[in-house]
């Protein structure tokens, strides 16, 4: 594992991008951890939920943890896909990048109502 990753599957989008980029993870580098799992408090006692909840967290191999925009780099970086959102991480770019993910993050179920029709995922968690 290379990167485990964090994140909310009672969110549309944010479901069907994590199932996305495990579709290209042929090498078994990315871990996918649910927020929303009944014991994720007592099996990851390092990460703030509530936090977590408000942006995106990911644990480098190495025990880092990285939040944002910089999951989602090194996510698609560890699928070989980096080239999609190399522009995002770019000095000038950056904290307007990061500016607007975080506008995301704190509305993604609205976002996801507007794009999908689907406020959340119905049964608990979106299938993956």
């Amino acid at each position: 594992m290379k990167l485990r990753i964090f994140y909310d599957s009672l969110c549309p989008l944010c479901s069907a991008e994590m199932e996305h980029i495990k579709a290209l993870d042929t090498d078994g580098n990315i871990e996918l951890q649910d927020l929303n799992q009944a014991d994720f408090e007592r099996n990851f006692p390092y990460i703030d939920l509530a936090y977590a909840n408000k942006i995106l967290h990911g644990e480098r191999a190495d025990g880092a943890i990285i939040k944002g925009l910089d999951v989602t780099y090194e996510a698609w970086a560890a699928v070989g896909k980096e080239r999609w959102v190399a522009l995002l991480r770019c000095p000038l770019v950056k904290p307007a990048a990061d500016l607007g993910y975080r506008f995301f993050a704190k509305h993604r179920y609205r976002i996801s109502y507007l794009l999908t029709g689907k406020q959340r995922c119905e049964s608990g968690t979106c299938p993956r």
